[in-house]
């Protein structure tokens, strides 16, 4: 309790010298550990609230035997033409960022990549991509299955191009984001476009740190299925806006050692400075409290087929049907 009270008393005092101050960011202040972690950011700024209060938070535990089959629900569609950005180690993750409409490494306008189908209603705009991962193995991934946390997540973010100017004024917005969860599993053949990432590493090994990534292919990040779960939810660092709309795909893609290795390589701080290693950026799971989870998976056809009930995050882990009945 007292250590409750004295982050209080210091987020006061912080905020009664604000004034003085000419520019303030707030950045520097949130961190995945300790007294400035998870736990704590809807302490640390009053605009971050929702952090500690909002009802629809991510990430969450996602439960096979709750997910709620939606007939409606259509394929995700990602354009494919390949695009380039800038790939940043930001102290906190690791974020490839799209070059915006009017610059690019040709002089021309770059085509914008669109995210539409799936359980949404409008065209959204990709933005960036950011990795969380851990440092052991055994945890890294934000979005968890039965309590099952993989070694790393990669989360491609998008806007509502057709309500909203950018990616940032989407963010406080109903319908604002959509967020693609893909889970990454340890194996001996990474995803291609997972690799282009990867492979600019060495180069972003400090927090500031930037390099170009040319033409990538945003839609070969993603596994080999159409299946998916899907709820409302919450961007998973601060100010923790809960306007996003998520998808998790129903299977993982492959990250090797090296390219694990890596990543557990990079820092938080500079070369002066360098703080503690970039990994273990994930936010625990939150509660899901009375939010439906929907797939696109139809357990009854999978059962009637003879097959399994339904597919498979990997080979431990099987969903389990809801009993549905026929009117």
């Amino acid at each position: 309790m007292g250590l409750l009270i004295n982050v209080k008393a210091l987020t006061l005092l912080l905020l009664l010298q604000i004034p003085a101050i000419s520019a303030v960011s707030w950045e520097e202040w949130w961190t995945y550990d300790g007294i400035s972690g998870p736990a704590f950011w809807g302490l640390i700024n009053p605009e971050w609230s929702l952090c500690n209060k909002g009802r629809r938070q991510s990430p969450v535990n996602l439960e096979p035997q709750r997910l709620l089959f939606d007939p409606n629900l259509r394929i995700l569609h990602i354009d494919k033409h390949r695009i380039s950005g800038t790939i940043t180690n930001t102290g906190h993750s690791v974020i490839f960022t799209a070059d915006n409409e009017t610059s690019s490494a040709y002089g021309t306008p770059q085509i914008p990549v669109n995210l539409t189908g799936g359980p949404l209603s409008y065209r959204y705009r990709f933005h960036e991509i950011h990795v969380h991962y851990g440092l052991h193995d055994q945890f890294g991934s934000e979005h968890s299955v039965e309590g099952y946390t993989f070694p790393a997540e990669i989360q491609i973010f998008g806007y509502n191009s057709q309500l909203y100017a950018n990616f940032s004024d989407a963010l406080y917005r109903a319908q604002g984001i959509v967020g693609v969860a893909i889970l990454l599993q340890l194996g001996d053949l990474s995803n291609p476009e997972l690799r282009m990432l990867t492979d600019q590493l060495e180069r972003i090994r400090y927090g500031g740190d930037e390099a170009p990534v040319r033409r990538i292919s945003v839609r070969d990040l993603l596994p080999d299925t159409e299946h998916y779960m899907t709820y409302e939810g919450s961007t998973t660092a601060p100010a923790c806006y809960e306007t996003v709309t998520w998808i998790v795909m129903n299977k993982p893609i492959y990250i090797t050692k090296q390219q694990l290795h890596a990543l557990r390589r990079l820092m938080q701080g500079g070369p002066d400075h360098p703080k503690a290693p970039l990994g273990n950026n994930f936010r625990p799971p939150q509660p899901l409290l009375h939010r439906p989870v929907r797939t696109n998976i139809d357990f009854r056809n999978k059962l009637e087929k003879g097959g399994k009930i339904c597919a498979t995050m990997y080979k431990d882990v099987h969903y389990k049907a809801n009993s549905w009945k026929h009117n």
